[in-house]
């Protein structure tokens, strides 16, 4: 149920920009791999494995502080 003498909140821009950059992120770094494939299909098997899940998770870290400005508009807690 929702409390009528609740302020509204007004929408801000940080999050539409934030699932833009996001969306970049991934575009970018997928880019770079794709590139890189010819290069990464060469090495043994193990390797590129190592080397695809690395590109996987590579991109998280910068999220968190993203995330975070999105929803307070401050990149630090």
């Amino acid at each position: 149920m929702k409390d009528e003498n609740a302020p509204v909140e007004k929408p801000t821009f940080r999050k539409p920009v934030g699932v833009g950059i996001i969306l970049l992120m991934i575009f970018l770094l997928a880019g770079i791999v794709a590139n890189l494939s010819d290069a990464i299909g060469t090495l043994p098997g193990i390797v590129q494995a190592m080397i695809y899940m690395l590109a996987g998770i590579i991109w998280i870290a910068p999220l968190g502080p993203l995330l975070r400005w999105m929803e307070t508009g401050k990149w630090r807690a």
